[in-house]
């Protein structure tokens, strides 16, 4: 596996901008599936169409993930739908047994929300997002395993918006949370070649995770 320098998360901020799969609209507002109204919208989901992208954050995730977590992990779960990907192809490099976690259970069939074979009583999981706003989505499938008897050691995102909201959201879960990048990352590239637009992410940034302080 291949170690790559400290500047992952300028990597892949270059990347999302280079690969148009981050949107800015400063006039018309994306709304999120969270609820929040925000200029920029990140489309992580784009990544997996570029291999050499993709092999890139897989690998950097495997890295964060033997870095910050136990070495006994036991299983990788992913977030649906779009921490699917990336946490299979965690779990298939590391050798490790894979679940996804749906957001609610189905209403049909085994009417399961977590799947995958049984997780064994206290099994050591760590949980694969794409991108974290409020960090809601990402602390339901933590409960879920938890509800089945996991032992979830955390959470790893891809990108992190690094929102107030999430902050308390992931501390009152007790759950540590890694991302491999992050907005002020993202802003810094920005402004780089978009001053005036980079001023403008950055006032709505601070609002917002102001509102939620």
């Amino acid at each position: 596996m291949p170690i790559y320098p400290d500047n992952i998360a300028k990597y892949i901020a270059q990347s999302l901008l280079s690969i148009e799969a981050i949107k800015i609209n400063t006039e018309n507002y994306f709304q999120w599936s969270a609820g929040i109204s925000s200029p920029i919208y990140c489309d992580n989901r784009k990544l997996l169409s570029y291999p050499k992208i993709r092999s890139y954050i897989k690998n950097s995730l495997v890295l964060h993930i033997t870095e910050y977590f136990s070495s006994s992990l036991e299983a990788i779960a992913g977030v649906a739908t779009a921490g699917i990907s990336y946490g299979t192809l965690v779990a298939d490099s590391l050798e490790l047994p894979f679940y996804y976690v749906r957001n609610e259970a189905k209403k049909h069939g085994l009417k399961n929300n977590v799947e995958g074979k049984k997780i064994t009583k206290h099994q050591k999981v760590v949980v694969i997002e794409d991108l974290i706003s409020t960090g809601r989505s990402a602390l339901n499938a933590c409960k879920s395993l938890q509800d089945v008897g996991a032992n979830v050691l955390g959470v790893a995102s891809i990108i992190n918006y690094d929102l107030g909201v999430s902050k308390k959201n992931f501390s009152a879960a007790k759950i540590p949370l890694y991302s491999l990048c992050n907005f002020s990352v993202i802003f810094q590239e920005i402004a780089n070649t978009d001053p005036k637009t980079a001023k403008k992410l950055q006032k709505w940034h601070y609002n917002l995770s102001a509102m939620a302080s």
